[in-house]
């Protein structure tokens, strides 16, 4: 019987703050699963140049906050921020748009890298480059001539540099060799664009070394009204060879990178519940098969005249060559993350606009939708609560993995302490008075207004 933990993760010393702690990221280490970094748009509390990051050392029972960031700016605390450990030798890379850069409005995109989850010092800059976007890290550790090397993937919309712009950058030894480590950006886009490609360029990663690349590859743009289609590309041998992500190539075409879908619509930065949507995507690989992968992306159903923003869910059992027709369809939900268990379960989160709130839930299948999976709800509050001090109010996304048997996830929401709000139970480090539903400060008496906290959840099996 599998259990379900969901933790408020703002530590106690910050019971005062009302910051929009928005667009979560999450790092588990596969070593030792008690050790768990999670990140969001948090600001140093003391005002310093380098952002935090939220640090547990008790499979997320506790956190702490550790400002080791460079580049941290006083309002947002860093720009676009994902992280992920090797899985071995426990080191933490991170991919962030630098928080004092934006301040220039430019996007900065860095590379970062710490020897382990212990380490208070500034993480190292691996790569410094302009003109980037949504910076997404996935890391694993292959071992070459007796030795274990991490291998580390950023997938990036590299915007400034061709219209052509998903990108991910790929280092075959990350941990130990002096910037740039390696990294060198492998443009992943074969087919002619709207100008560029959607935000979102995300990575699944095999045990074998099989990677998996998607993106939403704009095909014709008029303001804001945006045709893309969904992309999957595939390299068998890590990423590491003379002909990077050129393993899957499309039948109907002859090009490099197989459509899952196409023709699909998108408002960009449309707004629903406060928050914008247009970039949502998702993939992921069964660790028990590399063959066996899935894709979760968002659109507007029925083009510009339709009203439905909705979550789609597809499966392939071939390494990406075919995929099947939609397994599962969400209407009004937006951040889809995904993830495969070694017992081949598949995890769903999600958010969606309900009945003016949002519903925050994640869904377990064992038989692809065949028959209805286990929902549960993790948080539901008010849409209109807080109001919103900017966007992204929730968040572009969130992160779904898997270790072993246990999932373990991270979102963003209304931090308003009430049961009600938390069907799965929750547990808060900050003060909060669940009879009055109302935050407190340190000293426990002086009101706090709600605001956006990031929660992380457990699925243990």
């Amino acid at each position: 019987m599998s259990t379900l933990k969901v933790v408020n993760i703002t530590p106690v010393a910050l019971s005062g703050e009302t910051t929009q702690d928005a667009e979560p990221s999450l790092a588990v280490n596969p070593e030792k699963p008690t050790e768990i970094v999670a990140t969001a748009f948090t600001p140093d509390p003391m005002g310093g140049p380098f952002a935090p990051v939220y640090v547990s050392t008790d499979g997320g029972d506790t956190w702490v906050l550790r400002s080791i960031v460079p580049g941290g700016d006083d309002g947002i605390g860093t720009g676009d921020i994902s992280v992920s450990f090797a899985s071995e030798g426990g080191a933490l890379y991170a991919g962030i748009l630098n928080g004092k850069a934006a301040e220039h409005n430019i996007l900065r995109m860095q590379i970062l890298r710490a020897p382990n989850i212990a380490s208070t010092a500034p993480m190292d800059i691996l790569v410094s480059r302009d003109s980037e976007d949504q910076p997404w890290v996935v890391a694993g550790s292959v071992g070459v001539n007796g030795a274990s090397h991490d291998r580390v993937y950023v997938g990036n919309n590299n915007v400034g540099h061709s219209a052509k712009t998903a990108t991910v950058d790929v280092s075959g030894d990350a941990r130990t060799a002096p910037a740039p480590a390696g990294f060198a950006p492998v443009p992943i886009e074969r087919r002619g664009t709207a100008g560029q490609d959607g935000p979102p360029i995300r990575i699944a990663l095999h045990p074998s070394g099989t990677v998996y690349a998607a993106f939403e590859s704009w095909q014709n743009t008029q303001g804001p009204n945006v045709t893309f289609d969904v992309v999957v590309t595939r390299d068998d041998n890590g990423g590491v060879g003379a002909k990077p992500f050129q393993d899957l190539t499309d039948a109907a075409d002859s090009i490099v990178g197989q459509r899952v879908a196409t023709k699909r619509f998108v408002k960009f930065n449309a707004s629903m519940g406060q928050d914008r949507l247009g970039g949502d995507l998702s993939i992921a690989v069964d660790p028990a098969d590399a063959g066996n992968v899935y894709i979760a992306w968002c659109d507007r159903v029925g083009g510009l005249t339709g009203v439905d923003y909705t979550l789609h869910v597809r499966h392939s059992t071939d390494h990406g060559q075919t995929w099947s027709d939609d397994l599962r369809t969400i209407t009004n939900a937006k951040n889809p993350a995904l993830a495969v268990n070694s017992g081949s379960l598949v995890g769903l989160s999600y958010q969606q606009f309900a009945q003016a709130q949002w519903v925050t839930a994640l869904e377990t299948t064992a038989d692809s939708w065949q028959t209805p999976a286990q929902r549960q709800v993790l948080h539901q509050a008010p849409a209109n609560v807080p109001i919103t001090q900017g966007l992204p109010f929730l968040g572009d996304y969130m992160r779904l993995l898997s270790i072993g048997k246990d999932f373990y996830g991270v979102f963003s929401g209304n931090n308003t302490p009430d049961n009600a709000n938390f069907p799965a139970g929750v547990t808060y480090q900050r003060h909060a008075d669940f009879v009055h539903h109302q935050l407190l400060d340190l000293d426990n008496v002086t009101r706090v207004p709600p605001s956006i906290d990031p929660f992380f959840f457990h699925r243990a099996a």
